[in-house]
């Protein structure tokens, strides 16, 4: 039989009682320190720690470097806040039990906890998020020798939890990097917003820069059933007035089919061939003219090419004006600057398309008329509204895939929280719908469902 344990009667004259004492309250600051150093690597901004390092910040430049090695070290910070508290935990029970038995153990352990939680938890993390930055700074060095020191340990627990999640179907550590500067700064922006320091416009434009990365040429394109173009058969006469009606300046022109894109005629390059044909040779000039050759050679882009690499390529070629093609070179639409520009300022006008049908009116009962060719982003930003455009870009589209078939004029469909009525629908295409999110009343005599 073990015989009970015997408390020490002058436990303050026992050098052990002290020197426990003092390693859990050593343990108890380590455990703050690496608490503080996980949330301010967290919480500190890149781009203010490499504008400090570009200045020569040597402090910054090893946390950024922290930063981009956060696996490594969180998991060092992890493995070694453990072992921290585990130890402070033992010594704790070993401390209580001399004091008072068992009874003392258990105190102590909750002593403990109640300690590492306000000491080692809140308080930290509290101070460490006032100034990440310089907190990240002042502890990358000393948390990189940890990462070299734990390496193996972190390489062992990594490798047994791999293995263990193994038959699950699950690979750790297989997904791309959690953190990303557009999730930052998207993050701040609608923190920004919510705050009042960032109007719903500013935050659009920001996020409409951030994300032409994700967006393709397919998404904002002009479907070639929209494109206004030049048949080469066509004489002068008739090409100067179709160009004059036109509100664009620059049109492609095909010979024989739509498909076949042999050209593009920019409005100006026209006329100054009319005019300069004109001068040397007077009216019967134009009845001869040959509008070919004012044209420029077609330039033609996939339709998966990023919106932003696109942006790239209009500046580096010196135009603004691209046809796209899928992969069997088959015309799909075309693609100009000013819609990769839309994409980050919203829709641009100007007095050529004043006359031109609206795509978004608002109703008097909270629903909205929608033109059907507008595009679910166009849609989405200017009503804050989340429709998908996975599976579609344009309302219009969203209605047929989510019908499964092509809808006619008065028929009313509600999905994804909003109500859809198909007001106009010319051959194939729904032209103009009437949205009315369904928490909305309805109006006074809404069409039945069907």
């Amino acid at each position: 039989m073990i015989p009970p344990a015997v408390p020490d009667p002058t436990p303050g004259h026992d050098p052990a009682f002290w020197l426990i004492g003092a390693a859990i309250l050593l343990l108890l600051a380590l455990s703050a320190l690496f608490a503080g150093a996980e949330t301010a690597l967290t919480a500190a901004s890149r781009s203010k720690l490499r504008a400090r390092a570009d200045k020569g910040d040597r402090r910054a430049a090893e946390a950024l470097a922290a930063k981009e090695d956060s696996e490594n070290l969180n998991g060092a910070i992890l493995v070694g806040n453990t072992l921290v508290k585990i130890l402070a935990a033992s010594l704790a029970a070993a401390l209580g039990l001399g004091l008072s038995g068992w009874r003392g153990a258990a105190l102590g352990v909750l002593v403990l906890a109640l300690a590492m939680l306000v000491l080692a938890e809140v308080l930290p993390r509290s101070l460490a998020r006032l100034a990440p930055e310089e907190t990240a700074g002042r502890l990358a060095r000393p948390l990189a020798l940890l990462a070299r020191i734990l390496a193996p340990v972190v390489w062992a627990a990594r490798l047994t939890a791999r293995g263990l999640l193994a038959p699950f179907g699950i690979r750790a550590g297989s997904a791309g990097p959690v953190f990303s500067v557009q999730d930052e700064i998207a993050d701040a922006l609608a923190v920004a917003e919510s705050s009042g320091a960032v109007q719903k416009e500013e935050r659009d434009r920001l996020l409409g820069a951030l994300d032409l990365g994700e967006r393709s040429v397919e998404e904002v394109m002009l479907h070639r059933s929209g494109i206004a173009m030049i048949d080469a058969g066509q004489t002068a006469e008739e090409v100067l007035d179709l160009v004059l009606k036109s509100p664009h300046t620059r049109l492609p022109v095909y010979r024989g089919e739509r498909e076949n894109v042999i050209g593009v005629i920019h409005a100006k390059d026209l006329l100054r061939g009319v005019r300069r044909a004109l001068q040397e040779s007077g009216p019967e000039a134009l009845r001869d003219f040959d509008v070919l050759s004012t044209a420029m050679p077609p330039y033609f882009v996939p339709e998966t090419t990023p919106l932003d690499e696109q942006l790239r390529e209009f500046l580096r070629r010196r135009t603004h004006f691209a046809l796209v093609v899928d992969e069997y070179g088959s015309l799909r639409g075309l693609i100009t600057l000013e819609d990769i520009l839309e994409e980050i300022v919203g829709e641009i006008t100007d007095e050529h398309d004043m006359d031109a049908v609206q795509s978004l009116l608002p109703g008097p009962q909270g629903d909205y008329l929608v033109d059907g060719a507008m595009t679910i982003r166009d849609l989405n930003r200017a009503l804050d509204w989340s429709l998908p455009d996975d599976e579609a870009n344009t309302v219009a589209g969203l209605v047929i895939h989510m019908a499964q078939s092509i809808p006619a004029a008065g028929q009313v469909f509600s999905f994804h929280g909003y109500r859809f009525e198909v007001l106009a629908r010319r051959e194939n295409r729904i032209t103009r719908l009437r949205i009315r999110p369904l928490g909305v009343p309805p109006p006074d005599k809404p069409a039945a469902d069907q």
